[in-house]
């Protein structure tokens, strides 16, 4: 098994650091959404769980290079989670979307979003909205609003550019739908796209995947809710945010 060199959760750079050391395969397949089958560079197969809900287009396919992250939880199912790609034209792409999350949160903590540096107090999975949500973060700072931040992972790329969603997404024309009363409001509401993709370098809306969703964030927008885009340096190592993209509908 091919392992990258022992690494901590993150440093005082404020990468985020992959625990254990990956180990590299090749994709057979996906399945069932939640399932991969990869062979390992000693011939050996083993399936990996899928930590992505969407459709995964131009991520996974057939042949890839991948890397997973092994568990030593006994009572876990699968042995392995499947953390990145690697397409046929060099670029990486994080699987994993509970890492957007990781990704923002250490961002904060470092001011490395300036959009929102001005905030000092972070909070997780706060419950909110009149649909029974939960916001990925609320901000506060003294003499500030309270600030609403919703992520979501941007992986599809298409024609050099990234789009989102992949799929439709009936939850997340309904985050929208709670980002539009916090903002009508008065309070910040804020949409943050984290591109795990490093050919990514601007992000628009896919319309034609999910024409809902498009014109749910078309009303977003105009109610006041700000649209934030960052994307990402990754590695077998680390994931880091590192530099702003521009947001077209």
């Amino acid at each position: 098994m091919e392992q990258c060199a022992q690494s901590k959760a993150h440093d005082m750079r404020g990468n985020m650091l992959f625990p254990t050391p990956l180990i590299k395969g090749k994709l057979i397949k996906r399945y069932k959404r939640f399932l991969a089958d990869v062979e390992l560079s000693d011939g050996s197969i083993v399936t990996a769980h899928c930590p992505n809900t969407g459709a995964m287009t131009g991520c996974g396919d057939p042949g890839f290079e991948v890397w997973l992250s092994p568990s030593n939880n006994p009572k876990r199912k699968l042995a392995y989670t499947w953390e990145l790609s690697k397409n046929h034209q060099g670029d990486w792409i994080g699987v994993n979307t509970h890492n957007a999350n990781k990704l923002v949160a250490e961002a904060f903590t470092q001011s490395k979003i300036k959009e929102l540096a001005e905030y000092q107090g972070i909070k997780p999975e706060v419950k909110y909205g009149e649909e029974n949500s939960r916001i990925d973060f609320m901000l506060t700072s003294d003499n500030l609003p309270d600030c609403y931040v919703e992520v979501k992972s941007v992986t599809l790329l298409r024609d050099g550019i990234g789009y989102f969603p992949d799929a439709k997404t009936q939850r997340g024309s309904k985050h929208l739908r709670e980002l539009i009363v916090i903002a009508q409001a008065g309070k910040r509401a804020v949409l943050l796209f984290c591109s795990q993709h490093t050919g990514i370098k601007n992000i628009r809306v896919a319309t034609d995947i999910d024409p809902e969703y498009s014109a749910t964030l078309q009303a977003a927008m105009a109610a006041g809710v700000q649209i934030i885009a960052y994307g990402c340096k990754i590695s077998e190592e680390k994931l880091q945010l590192n530099q702003q993209l521009s947001f077209d509908l």
